[in-house]
């Protein structure tokens, strides 16, 4: 079962959801492999532009790597009120099971002011780990 993790932060909801990838997983050689789809929401009534991302991921011994980058798969999307901007990205882990959080370093362009908004954090559960971490 898949579930959708959403949290809305400055008038932007951001909902996650996770899916283990077993064609791009080798469980025998640990690794394992999610894909992430990720929808932004703005429920405000500004343009707000997202400029940057920092990730946490944690994997099921509590290893966690932190991770920055400009945008988002090579794009610092616009989204007007009422719009919304979605993309799938993935992530390996060690491990058979961890969790993800981070948050967006967003702006009004017409004013530049720059805000943060949350990530939920979400579980990256396999079949070949019981129980969920998250």
């Amino acid at each position: 079962m898949t579930t959708d993790y959403t949290e809305v932060t400055h008038d932007i909801r951001v909902s996650v959801r996770a899916f283990f990838l077993p064609d791009r997983s080798n469980p025998e050689e640990g690794q394992f492999f999610w894909a992430y789809r990720v929808r932004i929401e703005n429920l405000g009534d500004h343009t707000v532009q997202l400029l940057r991302r920092t990730w946490s991921v944690t994997d099921a011994t509590g290893r966690t790597q932190t991770i920055h980058g400009d945008g988002v798969i090579g794009q610092t999307p616009l989204i007007a009120p009422g719009e919304s901007f979605e993309y799938t990205s993935g992530t390996p882990l060690a491990t058979g099971s961890g969790f993800m959080r981070g948050r967006y370093h967003m702006a009004d362009p017409a004013t530049g002011q720059e805000f943060e908004v949350t990530i939920p954090a979400f579980s990256l559960d396999s079949p070949h780990q019981p129980g969920r971490v998250h």
